[in-house]
């Protein structure tokens, strides 16, 4: 897949403004579309969209396939009428500026449910026909999420290995039983995933019809408490006990000195071989569905990945361990045809590594990742400035996992980085989110995106992760409303313009 010379914006929809206390896929989604267009952009690049679970990270999420169902705009339900407009005339008083996941999942679940007996009671046959429709077509995956989120329902979201020895180990009757007495909150959950993907892909459709193309994304790992692994526990690495035996992680790097403990269950990429890689394939048949490109998150894994015995504290104690390789993107290649991905491959590598996953990215054309706040600290020689790139790369002033560029100035950096900035961009600072987007809308690299923050100039407290942390304020940032105007438009569009990646 030929990337042609574009840029465009990070921003996850639940950092929208709107009422409902997390940006939702109702207008502001819309409107974000209409900033993108009239500044030029090409590209919305979004965070995985799937339900969060542990400590609300799109990371780490009760399923690989679903949708998150807090993305669901109440306003387009009373449209379909499922809500009447009564129904939201008393949304609390929710903070503009941060999702506070709480207050949030408790009243947009009241919500869902009232649409779900509306719907029941008042839907047309057409809309019963659309519904029943998406249950079929979608009922490779969704037969088994509803289920498990029926039965989390019905242990007070306990995870699933916490369950009854049989649901645990899916004892056929049992699993029939329980598919029985949970009829209804079965459809419920069936109901809300197709109201997720009726508005998402709205959202996709109207974008794209105006220019502007969605980038995903896949993590590479799947949460331990999820549908996915509850239900295909042979292809990940548990013991008899289906616990897991070794976890995700990464050894210490600039992120953090003792690494990073993901605590993921690990696949068993030979089981997964067996069948062509068929879960797999259904994964990424469903990112392309979400969207027109997607990033695959820690896309070294695939060449070597860090396995951590479970129980440990850190992820200190690890080793690497060969992925799939070659063998893993020629079957994808081979059902998929030549699709637009991202390879993220930032970390530290060995020389051996680091060859194995450029080999890799340059067999299938996956253009790899540049941020531009790790260029600052080695000289000129470091990989990370642009004079070193090539045109093979996506170029970012900031990643979701970074500080913004003004709190990257202002208190994450070391005055050597900040030093060698200003003499890089012959500038002083003061405009530094502004400096960073011209650096890489000027590189050669074949995308530019920048974050919304940057494009706000905003400091530390807006930044929207710090990888190893966990809870909040990480996944809490939310934008203001009317925050992106025209004068910021016409700002990127101008720089767009200069540098050659306007859309022809």
């Amino acid at each position: 897949m030929k990337f042609p010379r574009r840029s465009g914006v990070l921003l996850h929809p639940i950092s929208l403004p709107g009422r409902f206390g997390i940006g939702d896929l109702g207008d502001a989604a819309y409107r974000f579309i209409d900033f993108l267009q009239s500044a030029g952009q090409s590209y919305w690049q979004v965070l995985p969209l799937n339900p969060t679970g542990y400590a609300d990270s799109p990371y780490l999420c009760f399923s690989a396939l679903a949708g998150n169902p807090l993305l669901i705009n109440p306003d387009k339900l009373v449209e379909a009428g499922y809500l009447a407009p009564s129904d939201i005339d008393n949304v609390p008083a929710f903070p503009i500026d941060r999702v506070d996941y709480g207050w949030v999942i408790q009243s947009k679940t009241d919500l869902l449910n009232r649409a779900f007996e509306n719907f029941k009671r008042n839907a047309s046959d057409e809309q019963r026909t659309a519904f029943n429709r998406f249950t079929n077509e979608q009922a490779v995956w969704l037969d088994d999420f509803a289920l498990f989120m029926a039965l989390k329902e019905e242990h007070h979201l306990k995870p699933w290995y916490e369950w009854d020895y049989k649901l645990q180990r899916r004892e056929e009757t049992t699993i029939a039983d329980a598919r029985e007495r949970l009829g209804d909150r079965i459809e419920n959950q069936k109901f809300r995933q197709w109201q997720f993907f009726e508005q998402w892909l709205a959202v996709k459709k109207y974008a794209n019809d105006r220019g502007i193309r969605l980038i995903g994304d896949i993590p590479i790992f799947v949460a331990y408490d999820s549908a996915e692994v509850w239900a295909n526990p042979q292809l990940f690495y548990l013991n008899k006990d289906l616990k897991p035996a070794i976890v995700s992680g990464v050894p210490p790097d600039y992120f953090s000195e003792t690494g990073q403990l993901w605590g993921h269950p690990h696949y068993r990429w030979n089981v997964m071989a067996k069948d062509g890689y068929a879960w797999w394939i259904e994964r990424f048949k469903m990112a392309f569905t979400q969207a027109d490109v997607v990033r695959i998150d820690h896309f070294r894994g695939f060449y070597n990945y860090w396995e951590v015995p479970a129980g440990e504290k850190t992820a200190i104690k690890g080793r690497w361990v060969k992925g799939p390789g070659a063998r893993f993107f020629r079957a994808v290649t081979a059902a998929m045809g030549q699709v637009a991905i991202i390879a993220e491959d930032l970390g530290d590598f060995d020389a051996e590594s680091r060859a194995g996953v450029d080999a890799l990215q340059e067999e299938f054309g996956y253009p790899g990742m540049k941020v531009i706040q790790f260029a600052f600290g080695n000289g000129p020689a470091d990989p990370f400035l642009p004079h070193n790139y090539k045109r093979e790369f996506i170029a970012y002033t900031g990643t979701h996992d970074n500080d913004t560029a003004l709190g990257w100035y202002q208190e994450t950096s070391t005055e050597k980085e900040r030093d060698y900035a200003r003499r890089y961009l012959a500038r002083d600072g003061t405009d530094i989110g502004w400096d960073l987007i011209r650096l890489a809308w000027s590189s050669v690299a074949h995308t530019a995106m920048t974050t919304v923050q940057d494009l706000l100039n905003l400091g530390h407290s807006s930044r929207m992760n710090t990888p190893s942390t966990v809870g909040a304020p990480n996944w809490c940032w939310r934008m203001l409303p009317n925050a992106l105007n025209d004068g910021i438009a016409a700002r990127l569009k101008e720089i767009t313009y200069l540098y050659g990646r306007l859309p022809e």
